[in-house]
């Protein structure tokens, strides 16, 4: 039973950002400070970002996150946080994405009017995180992916349309994105991507992102 109100899936896709298409940080990839990534993404059109740092200090964390939200302000822009609800709660930021074993219903006790996600790895995880009261899930890894080298394996666009047909709700897809293989997603049922190592690694962010939103939204929405 859905821990939530009902809601049409359509009503759960407008609730994401316009396009949804989800930029997540990894200091460790990226070729310029986050905070100047995210600029270009936002520039570039760009108007999703989460703060992935998981190993960054708490205060440091909370600290980059204010600083992003501020940012996100200028530009309309949806930022949240991975997991830390504490920094989400102090930073005003607008959501937070959770792993596979998190609640969804928890988080929204605390973020009553949050946007918030939740990973997934099958089309049975997908389904039972937005029954638990998920706004989407993210479904991974999609392609083989160098942000986690050996992690999988890669469901492809197959398993991706397995998951959208299961769950009732928004699937973000994520692992491997690629302008060149961005239309499959949408193809496959995919409500958005969800992108980290692609933009992360490119010396031109806004590029990238622009790149791969104009893949996924010049590709065939399938039938139906």
């Amino acid at each position: 039973m859905s821990l939530r109100p009902p809601i049409t899936i359509m009503a759960a896709i407008m609730a994401l950002p316009d396009p949804p298409i989800l930029v997540i940080s990894d200091r460790h990839q990226a070729r310029r400070a986050l905070i100047e990534v995210a600029a270009a993404v936002f520039a570039a059109g760009g108007r999703w970002f989460s703060l992935r740092e998981k190993d960054l200090p708490a205060v440091d964390r909370r600290r980059l996150l204010a600083a992003l939200v501020a940012l996100g302000q200028r530009y309309g822009a949806t930022v949240t946080a991975h997991e830390d609800i504490e920094a989400v709660v102090a930073a005003g930021a607008a959501g937070v994405h959770l792993p596979a074993t998190g609640d969804p219903a928890a988080a929204r006790a605390r973020l009553p009017r949050a946007l918030i996600g939740v990973s997934a790895h099958s089309p049975a995880e997908a389904a039972a995180g937005l029954r638990a009261g998920a706004d989407y899930v993210t479904v991974s890894p999609v392609f083989v992916t160098q942000s986690k080298p050996g992690y999988g394996p890669a469901i492809g666009p197959a398993g991706l349309a397995r998951a959208v047909a299961a769950a009732a709700g928004p699937v973000v897809a994520l692992g491997g994105i690629t302008a060149a293989n961005a239309g499959f997603c949408r193809q496959a049922g995919a409500a958005g991507l969800a992108v980290m190592g692609e933009v992360m690694r490119a010396a031109e962010p806004g590029a990238v992102f622009a790149a791969l939103r104009d893949a996924f939204g010049e590709a065939a929405s399938p039938p139906g």
